[in-house]
Formats: structure tokens, C-alpha cells, sequence
């Protein structure tokens, strides 16, 4: 026998320490500011090492050899996991789509670009069953090429050569997506606790979808087939898909084609009562090895297989690139039905055998076609028909303008055409990858510093357009920055955030200085931004040399889709202690946002809020938060006096606070909640302690230096 005190026989290891997500340590005080978003993917989970580089890498894959073993494998039925007609083209292509097919143009996350499908929660998305076993279809590929070819380029690229296959002539493919290690926890999929649930909409309109998603519901990349709520609806489904399309950065023309391209090959499956599936592969057993949905009346495949819930092909010829889409869809009256699951499509009344497809494993049995709610929506909705007829009437423009979105799709999160690889990248510049020309680098940089130098700008003036020009990159999908300088134009010379008088008035200064110099606009606004660190620097007593790389170019109008720019216009910077309205998210978290977005650590963003501040580039001149008297010089008054204990922090209302003497009362400085947030959440107080030392002055310019330059270079990839 034990008394309550002993160990004996206990295990050692606090259960479920490493893996309960229930409870976190800082969920006794929910109101922390929560750091983790700025510590996803760590050099620390990357096996590959910190040296190794794979858009270099990739260069030397046998790209020829590569695909002609994916061709192979289209048609290489397993026994485990037999294919539908005898070719995977279609469970292939779905896998591609949904990889892709997360992305959203609001903040640029989601997409196929990190092969992030591979983990939780997109791997176990209820619209995802059966993809554990495409991706694992693909492991023998994989494991032949190894670290030569990226599981986030290869679930891509499978869908593209499953068309290929099928007869489509694709419109090119690049290379050099890198993968992630660990699932992306920053990516915010929706705030619901159960799947398919619809708790996103803040009104009956389907435009009201809660910002930045794009799907209508958890665990959908779009919208829910069976309709609106689960009910067939095709005039509602069709509001739902022109969001969710919209949101993913795609126009009316697109978006019926993809859909019809999406359907013409393939199938629904629904041939049985979902409920009787296993867990999902994120729940499943440690036996199942990372697969989930296990069917226990059957195979799960071909006749047997349930996804969706709906059954059956939508086309004639469902492994066979063609216009049979529209030729069943707009050649038949159809009604609702239910399938064998029970889910809600759509089936033609009174077709003729030869119209029917085929049974997935018995070719002699002749099967009826089905259409989503979706489906329908491009019958009814008045818009979407008259391009479904369109594309009926004229097969070669369905398959070329398919062609260009199915390119479109599977490469907008990967940034400017710079970052593609391999041998099929199109030579032709298209609008939505932001193009950017190149530019010179042959100019005297020393006599465009000195004339800038001497314009009269202030340090704030420029500081504060090279960083309004360069803050909007976002490594989601690698938009925004300074090269290119769409500061100049519309809409981003218009945006609040930018000031758009001071920024006319800088202009107006630098651009007949740039074009005597034979430089570009993006260089000369970095260039001079650097220039105002640099006197800033002088002015704190350290002489300091700001990198510069020339070669920026300059985009025209005329490469500049303003409209897909809208989402990137900031509606706060913390950096410059701006906030547009208030808003139900935090000043702090609307910070971090922003702050991963541009690929910044915390202690990054510690040592630019505190350089900034000192350096007057707040938003509109205010003085929150400037916690110095020598403003414009590039000290650590601000870190020094926010935790100065000679001082006491006064709400006065609005978010604003006084900084007074304690002895004294008197009012020092006045500060924002984001200002003394560095100063009360105990990650960022170890931070601005650092800075706040005595002998940290070196260190300060140092570290500010090389975060401005991470900023500046954010979108530099001209250069690699």
C-alpha cells in the first residue's frame, strides 16, 4: 500500500503534456497577447536544414523524367486503391484544386504553395476525404526524387499532368513552391467548433461572409453542393459562388470555367450512408498510418466510395477532356434528387442511354449523370448562362480561357513570375502576378543619395514612404512591396494609410531627382528611406551605412489590376501607431497580423515599432507613443522611458493614456494601448528590456538596420 504522497507506480510523464490542445498554459489569462503566430515554421522544424535551398534544388530535377512518371502513374491502378475508369486523373485533379483552391486574395493565405494539404486541419476537412490517398498514390514519385521535388510542387503538379492526360493542352506549370513542416496554426479558417456548420455570415446576403475567409463553411474550400444550407437553390448558390470565387481573386469568365473544367472529368461519390465512415486521418488510429474515412462495408473505392455524399459523374466521358459539360448541361431539363447517401443533386430528365456514363468499374452498365447546386447556378444564373453558352458554342476558347485559369488557380499564391521554375514557366506576363520590369543598376548611386540629401525631405518624410511603400508585402502570396513602386499609382497613392498629400509632396520631390539619376521611383523612395536611417542614426552618435541592392523597376498603370489591390490597403499600421477605426480585433493582434504577413519576428517587430517611434513617423504626425525629446535621431528613448519606473501610465480615454512623473504628476508623453503593450505583455517587456539597457545603443541601430533592410528586400526576388 501507498500513502497519498508516494510516486510508486505512477508514470513520470505528465499525461497528454505534449499533445492536449484543450488547455495551453496562458489560457488562465485569456486576454495575453498570444506571440505564436510570429514563431510559426522555425528553422528548428525544417529536417532539411537551414542551408538548404530549394528553388536552387529544383533547378537540377530531371523535370521531363518527373512527369512522365506521373503520366504513368494516372493509369497505374493499385489493388489497395483502384481508380475510377481505370485513371486517377480525377481524384488527382481534385487533390490539386482543393490544395489551391484554399487560397484567399483578403490576406493572401491559404493556397497550394506550402503543401500545407499534408496537415491539420486541411488534411481532415470533411471536403477533403480521400485525399490521404492521392498524396499517397504520389509517395512512390516522392520517394524517387526526393528533396529534388517538393510534396507542395508535386500535389500541384499531378492535377496539371491529370489534365494533360485527359487532352487539355495546359498552359504552362512552375516549379518552386517550398514546403512547410508543421501545420500553419496562423492561417484563422474560421471560428466554429463543429464542421459544415454556417456561422460566418453577419446577414442573410452572401456578401456579408465574414473577412478574410472565402469558404461558405468550415471544412468547404468553396461552397456546399447540395446548396445554400444543404438546400437546392441554384439562384442563392450562385450569389455564394460569385463571392467565394471573388474572394479568391477570379472573375465571372473564370469561375464558370473552372467549375465546368473542375466537373468535366471525374465523379461525385455518395454510393452509401456517410455516417459509417471512420474518422478522419487526424483522428484515426495509429495502425491506419496517417489514413482516414476507412469504409467498413467495403473497398471505399470506385462503386464504394463516399466523399461528397453526391453520386455519379457529370459527363459522357468523365476521363476525357471535351465539351460534354455543357452539351448535358444546357441540353437537359433537370430535377432534384436524392443519392444513396442521402445528399441533395441534380439529375436529367429523360436522357438517352448514349448520353449516359459509364459504371466506374463495369463499362457494359450505363450510369445517370448528376450536377451539383453549383452546377445549376451556371444554368440559371442569367450572368453565368450566357458564358456557359458561350464556351458551348466554341470549344477551343472554353479550353483555352479554362487553360489560363486553371494556371491562375494553382499559381497565385506564388508571387511574381521571378519565383518560377523549370522548363514550362509561360514566357507571357499576366496581370495578376504583378508584374514589375526590370531596372537599371548602372546609376551613381552616391549622387542620387546626395541629392536626395540635399532636397529638404525630413528623415519622417522618408521613412516613412519607403516603409508605406514597401509594408505591404505579404509572404502569404509574396504581393506588395516597394519594388515596382505602386505607391505612385492608383489605388495605393489614394489609401489613408498613406497620407496622400504628405506622399504627393515627396513624390513631387524625388521623381525629377530619380529620372535625372536614370534611376527608378522604387529605388530612389528605398534609397531615401535609407538616407533618413542613416542621418537619424548620425543623430544619435553612431555613423551607419544602410545596405542598398539598385535594380527596382517601375510598373505602369497599365500593369497595375488596381482593383486586386484593394485588399492589401491597411486599415491599421502599428508600426506608425495608426488605426483607421476601432475594431473588434485588438490594436496588438492587428499588429501581429501584420507583422507575420511581412515575415517579421517579434523582436523585429520590437526594435522597428521602438525606431520608428523615436524617428517621428507616426501616422499624421501624432506624438503617441514618441516617447523622446530628440526626436529624429534613431535612440532607445523609446524603450528607456516606457520602462522608466519614475513614471506612472494614466488611462484618459479612447485607447490613450498619459505618461506622467510620479512625483510630479506631470504629464511627460501621451501613448496608445499598442504603445504599452511592450511595456505589460511579458514576451514584449523581456524584448524592450534588452533595448532599455544602458549599454544597448549599438545593438539598437544595429538591430533596427537590419529589420529596415529585411523590409525593403521583403520582395527583392529579382535578385535570386
Amino acid at each position: 500500500m501507498t500513502d497519498a504522497t508516494s510516486t510508486t507506480g505512477k508514470c513520470p510523464v505528465m499525461h497528454g503534456g505534449n499533445t492536449r490542445t484543450d488547455m495551453s498554459v496562458t489560457e488562465w489569462w485569456p486576454n495575453t497577447l498570444n506571440l505564436d503566430i510570429l514563431h510559426q515554421h522555425d528553422a528548428k522544424t525544417n529536417p532539411l536544414g537551414k542551408d538548404f535551398d530549394y528553388r536552387e534544388t529544383v533547378k537540377t530535377l530531371d523535370f521531363e523524367a518527373l512527369k512522365a512518371d506521373m503520366r504513368a502513374l494516372m493509369t497505374d491502378s493499385k489493388d489497395w486503391w483502384p481508380a475510377d475508369w481505370g485513371h486517377y486523373g480525377g481524384l488527382m485533379i481534385r487533390m490539386s484544386w482543393h490544395a489551391a483552391g484554399s487560397y484567399r486574395s483578403a490576406d493572401g493565405r491559404g493556397g497550394g504553395g506550402s503543401g500545407n494539404q499534408r496537415f491539420a486541419p486541411l488534411n481532415s476537412w470533411p471536403d477533403n476525404v480521400s485525399l490521404d490517398k492521392a498524396r499517397r498514390l504520389l509517395w512512390p514519385i516522392k520517394k524517387k526524387y526526393g528533396n529534388k521535388v517538393s510534396w507542395a510542387d508535386l500535389i500541384v503538379l499531378a492535377g496539371t499532368i491529370a489534365y494533360e492526360t485527359m487532352g487539355l493542352k495546359t498552359f504552362g506549370f512552375g516549379f518552386g513552391r517550398e514546403d512547410i513542416w508543421q501545420p500553419e496554426k496562423d492561417v484563422y479558417w474560421g471560428s466554429e467548433k463543429e464542421w459544415l456548420t454556417k456561422d460566418r455570415y453577419a446577414s442573410t446576403d452572401e456578401t456579408s461572409l465574414e473577412n478574410p475567409l472565402a469558404a461558405v463553411q468550415m471544412g468547404l474550400i468553396y461552397v456546399n453542393p447540395e446548396g445554400v444550407d444543404g438546400q437546392p437553390d441554384p439562384l442563392k448558390t450562385a450569389q455564394a459562388v460569385r463571392e467565394t470565387f471573388a474572394r479568391m481573386g477570379m472573375n465571372d469568365e473564370e469561375t464558370v470555367a473552372l467549375t465546368a473544367g473542375g466537373h468535366t472529368v471525374g465523379k461525385a461519390h455518395g454510393n452509401g450512408d456517410a455516417s459509417r465512415l471512420g474518422p478522419e486521418p487526424e483522428a484515426a488510429p495509429v495502425e491506419q498510418q496517417g489514413f482516414g474515412w476507412a469504409n467498413p462495408g467495403g473497398k471505399g473505392a470506385g462503386r464504394d466510395a463516399i466523399t461528397s455524399g453526391i453520386e455519379g459523374a457529370w459527363t459522357t466521358h468523365p476521363t476525357r477532356w471535351d465539351g460534354g459539360y455543357f452539351q448535358l448541361l444546357l441540353g437537359y431539363d433537370w430535377w432534384p434528387q436524392k443519392s444513396p447517401a442521402g445528399a441533395s443533386q441534380w439529375e436529367p430528365i429523360g436522357i438517352r442511354d448514349e448520353d449516359k456514363p459509364a459504371d466506374v468499374e463495369d463499362p457494359s452498365i450505363r450510369c445517370t449523370p448528376i450536377m451539383t447546386d453549383a452546377d445549376m447556378a451556371m444554368r440559371f444564373d442569367p450572368a453565368y448562362r450566357a458564358i456557359a453558352e458561350r464556351f458551348h458554342q466554341d470549344q477551343a476558347y472554353f479550353s483555352e480561357v479554362f487553360a489560363r485559369a486553371w494556371f491562375k488557380l494553382t499559381h497565385r499564391d506564388m508571387g511574381p513570375k521571378a519565383r518560377y521554375v523549370g522548363p514550362d514557366v509561360p514566357a507571357e506576363d499576366l496581370i495578376w502576378q504583378d508584374p514589375v520590369p526590370a531596372g537599371r543598376k548602372d546609376y551613381d548611386v552616391a549622387a542620387l543619395k546626395a541629392r536626395i540629401a540635399g532636397s529638404g525631405l525630413s528623415v519622417a518624410d522618408m521613412v516613412t514612404t519607403a516603409w508605406n511603400s514597401a509594408r505591404t508585402f505579404r509572404g502569404s502570396d509574396k504581393r506588395g512591396g516597394a519594388n515596382g513602386a505602386r505607391i505612385r499609382l492608383a489605388p495605393q497613392k489614394d489609401w489613408e494609410g498613406n497620407e496622400p498629400a504628405r506622399l504627393a509632396h515627396v513624390l513631387a520631390i524625388l521623381e525629377p531627382i530619380a529620372a535625372e539619376a536614370g534611376a527608378s521611383m522604387a529605388d530612389t523612395i528605398v534609397l531615401a528611406g535609407n538616407l533618413g536611417v542613416e542621418q537619424a542614426g548620425k543623430a544619435a552618435g553612431y555613423e551607419i551605412d544602410v545596405p542598398f541592392t539598385p535594380g527596382r523597376g517601375d510598373a505602369s498603370t497599365a500593369m497595375t489590376d488596381a482593383e486586386s489591390f484593394a485588399p492589401l490597403e491597411p486599415i491599421h499600421d502599428g508600426y506608425r501607431n495608426w488605426l483607421k477605426q476601432n475594431y473588434a480585433v485588438s490594436p496588438a493582434e492587428l499588429m501581429l497580423d501584420r507583422t507575420q504577413l511581412m515575415g517579421l519576428t517579434a523582436p523585429e517587430m520590437t526594435v522597428l515599432v521602438g525606431g520608428l517611434r523615436v524617428l517621428g513617423a507616426n501616422h499624421g504626425g501624432t506624438k503617441h507613443g514618441v516617447l523622446t525629446d530628440r526626436e529624429g535621431a534613431l535612440t532607445t528613448d523609446f524603450f528607456v522611458n516606457l520602462t522608466e519606473m519614475a513614471y506612472k501610465w494614466v488611462p484618459i480615454g479612447q485607447g490613450l493614456y498619459d505618461i506622467r512623473d510620479r512625483s510630479t504628476g506631470v504629464v511627460r508623453w501621451t501613448a496608445t494601448e499598442l504603445d504599452l503593450t511592450f511595456g505589460s505583455n511579458s514576451v514584449l517587456r523581456a524584448y524592450a528590456e534588452v533595448y532599455a539597457q544602458d549599454d544597448a545603443g549599438e545593438k539598437f541601430v544595429h538591430d533596427f538596420v537590419t529589420a529596415w533592410v529585411k523590409v525593403m528586400d521583403a520582395d527583392r526576388f529579382d535578385r535570386t
